[in-house]
């Protein structure tokens, strides 16, 4: 009985021709495993990535919201009658919402009890707004379909000034 030719590069016997993947081993190899990848892993990609942008615009919405209960607080803060005060308050909150692209119907309140406080003494306005954002066109499962964002921001009153 003559010994079987050890091929030394692959460690089995006869060379390249044995071993698990190769012609004498598991039937078809590795061959097909990038397809099957694909098809388990793009969903979860694309899944992940839907995550993502979600995230993404809820921060950017809530930082158009942020900045727009700001403005309407200071705008309010500067009216010289609290109904100048809640006019100007929506208006640069809608401006503020529409410059930075943000498709929402804004819901604009001001508390303005500031104004009944007589001259002398610190008072100060608050503005709340709340925007809906749509999320639904992401087509991310167990995503709901808008969230509501909410902002409020304090701005004093000028206490020697004329109410």
């Amino acid at each position: 009985m003559k010994p079987q030719r050890r091929d030394f590069r692959s460690g089995w016997p006869g060379g390249d021709r044995g071993g698990p993947g190769g012609a004498r081993g598991w039937p078809g190899g590795d061959r097909g495993n990038a397809a099957l990848e694909l098809v388990i892993l793009a969903p979860v990609i694309l899944f992940i990535l839907g995550l993502m942008i979600a995230a993404g615009r809820t921060s950017i919405a809530q930082g158009s919201v942020d900045a727009a209960a700001r403005d309407a607080a200071r705008q309010a803060s500067i009216a010289r009658s609290p109904a100048a005060a809640r006019s100007a308050a929506l208006a640069s909150a809608r401006i503020a919402l529409g410059q930075d692209a943000v498709d929402c119907a804004p819901r604009v309140t001001v508390d303005l009890a500031g104004f009944a406080v007589p001259v002398g003494l610190p008072a100060q306005v608050t503005a709340h707004v709340s925007c809906r954002v749509s999320l639904s066109d992401l087509l991310v499962p167990g995503m709901p379909g808008s969230k509501t964002l909410k902002a409020t921001f304090t701005s004093p009153l000028d206490p020697y000034r004329a109410r």
